[in-house]
């Protein structure tokens, strides 16, 4: 009977995407959590059935601009900021040994 290797995800990752701290893998890393991030606004936004829309003109944006959050483009910490306090949320960045910041 064959043996059936099992693989981890950071094994996958390794092989596929590059090890950690190559130019690849960080870009990889990078834009998977800005997808993250992105789909926490637009979870944030649903779950106040709020539209792309009205999100947007809470915080003086085009739609457009709402859909570029919401799948990870064009974020920065103050966007981000902006858009939860927007929906009246509060947002924190987390640093280990430093404690949170909120935005």
């Amino acid at each position: 009977m064959e043996t059936i290797k099992f693989y981890t995800l950071d094994e996958v990752k390794d092989k596929h995407i590059g090890k950690v701290g190559t130019p690849h893998r960080d870009k990889y890393e990078a834009e998977l959590q800005s997808f993250l991030i992105g789909e926490a606004i637009k979870k944030a936004r649903k779950s106040q059935n709020m539209t792309q829309e009205e999100l947007a003109q809470k915080i003086g944006v085009q739609r457009a601009q709402v859909s570029k959050i919401e799948s990870g483009r064009n974020l920065t910490l103050s966007t981000v900021a902006r858009v939860f306090r927007a929906m009246g949320m509060e947002a924190s960045l987390s640093i280990a040994g430093f404690g949170s910041i909120t935005l």
